[in-house]
């Protein structure tokens, strides 16, 4: 069986190339060629040696993943379903900003956390992704972008792992995929601008700022426990006060000051004023000194199997008013490519699921959620930390 070559970090190339009698330099030319020019024949990568070339034609492959879909909306933003095999598939999705073009990348076909607001918890989970085939997300679309755009710059300058999966649920393929994003003889993106979205698996968050800490976001929702153990079950795994300190520990490592917590605004759900009360009482007084954090206010992609419906754009900004009055950074976020599902909660792909996904969601969905109190808000909101 010949060896995917997306499936290895520089490290990890390294050490096959060794295996082939190879010096660690000429694993460095290869990654380049891979990575940096989008080389998929051997015969191309022309300052190899003949001798390795030859080798490589025998010993490895480029396995990308086979494009069932394209589809552009009206805003510039790109979606591909992208095959990966037995009767799976993943989405993964181009926005272009005036000032940057980012992917939102998939770790794995489906999910198994099961949030109500999300299209993919709704399909179920299927299986991890490799490392090969989180990697070929952002190798095909790198490469077919230059040349869509007949440019031979860089397109593609963040990546956030927001894709279907839980990315801290698959870390043993997501840490060497970061790595060859992070990599300068790869893509050679910024920690900075490299982001894995949890929702709040603790574990893998601290194991993830020791071994490869990038800017982490995470699904937050819900500013108490009980409304969160409805609408993020790992919630009742990991709870508040549980994920807040492991936030506050990645910090220590993370290449910004600040988590980003992402808020998807669900109507008389989680938008109410005492919600936004009980949040701002929360990161600022967890633990005595609270959590350095921005808030991401999502607008909600609405699909029939949830139930539930987007807040009105007034609610949304009398919550976001009560956020920022209390000096906590706060952006609602543009929905973007929403003609062509691929907004936030939007990505579902094709995912033969093994989790029982309908009994688990039609247990859920017996909570009315409209009815899940709030718990007091604060007396006394605290000013900035």
């Amino acid at each position: 069986m010949t060896a995917n070559l997306l499936d290895f970090d520089l490290e990890g190339l390294a050490a096959f190339c060794e295996g082939l009698g190879e010096k660690r330099f000429r694993a460095t030319q290869l990654f380049r060629w891979i990575h940096q020019r989008g080389a998929r024949d051997f015969d191309q990568m022309t300052d190899l040696a003949k001798s390795l070339r030859e080798k490589l034609k025998t010993s490895a492959r480029l396995q990308d993943l086979p494009v069932l879909s394209q589809h552009e909306s009206a805003d510039g933003t790109i979606k591909w379903l992208f095959d990966v095999g037995n009767g799976d598939a993943v989405e993964a999705v181009f926005i272009p900003e005036d000032d940057r073009g980012t992917l939102c990348v998939s770790s794995q076909a489906g999910c198994a956390v099961g949030c109500r607001f999300c299209s993919t918890g709704h399909q179920g989970f299927s299986r991890n992704l490799g490392t090969g085939e989180i990697v070929a997300q952002l190798w095909f679309a790198e490469h077919f972008l230059r040349r869509h755009l007949n440019t031979a710059e860089r397109v593609i300058s963040n990546v956030v792992m927001m894709g279907m999966g839980e990315p801290l649920q698959n870390y043993s393929a997501l840490v060497p995929a970061l790595k060859v994003m992070l990599d300068d003889h790869g893509y050679g993106l910024s920690r900075r601008r490299v982001t894995v979205s949890t929702s709040g698996v603790v574990p893998m968050m601290d194991r993830l700022g020791q071994d490869c800490p990038v800017a982490l976001a995470v699904s937050l929702h819900a500013p108490n426990d009980a409304l969160r153990d409805n609408l993020v079950p790992l919630n009742r795994k990991y709870p508040l006060a549980e994920l807040l300190d492991a936030c506050n520990r990645y910090l220590q490592h993370a290449p910004r000051d600040f988590i980003t917590f992402e808020y998807c605004m669900l109507d008389g759900v989680n938008d109410l004023p005492e919600h936004a009360r009980q949040l701002v009482d929360l990161v600022r007084t967890h633990a005595g000194t609270g959590v350095s954090c921005k808030l991401n206010l999502i607008p909600f992609n609405p699909f029939p199997q949830s139930g539930l419906t987007r807040s009105p754009n007034s609610q949304v900004t009398a919550f976001a008013k009560i956020l920022s009055d209390a000096g906590i950074v706060t952006t609602v976020r543009k929905t973007r490519g929403d003609d062509i599902d691929a907004a936030c909660g939007q990505l579902a792909g094709d995912v033969k699921d093994r989790t029982r996904v309908d009994q688990r969601i039609a247990r859920q969905r017996t909570v009315i959620l409209k009815q899940v109190p709030a718990a007091p808000a604060a007396a006394k909101e605290t000013g900035p930390s």
